[in-house]
């Protein structure tokens, strides 16, 4: 294949590299998650270790991590011994329901937090003075917690949408 080619496709992999960091990936998965999608045939732990410049420990330990989030599949390939992978291929979908399932688990360990901060707020024992501000903070928890109850129900409607 001629340089220009190379170098645009360098270039590419580059630009949605970037892309793919904004969804929490590391910059190696998804440097390796950016080359398998835009080469578009499986390849062996060799040949990504070969392209993108790093072991092929790392290239196991990556590649293992994209494959646990459902980003690549191993294929099979008549006459081929070694493991290969490819990147699956329905981008919007597999990102959209990885960010879902990422913010639904934070967004619920932090209610689940705040919940505990709710029980020790009202074991607080206050004061007549204190009780302005201790009937404020328990407000203002409530509204917390309204605010993580409604960004579940949304996330959770959006990832309906993409299934």
């Amino acid at each position: 294949m001629n340089q220009h080619y190379e170098e645009t496709k360098d270039q590419l992999i580059t630009e949605f590299t970037k892309t793919i960091e904004l969804f929490g990936l590391s910059t190696l998965e998804s440097r390796l998650f950016a080359y398998l999608y835009i080469t578009n045939e499986p390849k062996t732990l060799d040949e990504m270790s070969e392209a993108l410049g790093k072991s092929k420990t790392a290239m196991s330990t990556n590649i293992r991590s994209l494959a646990h989030l459902n980003l690549v599949s191993q294929v099979w390939k008549k006459g081929v011994r070694r493991d290969m992978y490819k990147a699956n291929s329905q981008l919007f979908k597999l990102f959209i329901n990885f960010y879902m399932r990422k913010w639904i688990d934070s967004t619920t360990q932090q209610k689940e937090n705040l919940e505990e901060l709710v029980v020790e707020a009202n074991k607080l024992n206050q004061s007549d003075e204190d009780t302005k501000e201790h009937t404020e903070l328990i407000l203002r928890i409530d509204d917390i917690m309204k605010f993580h109850d409604d960004l579940l129900v949304t996330f959770n409607e959006l990832r309906k949408g993409v299934r």
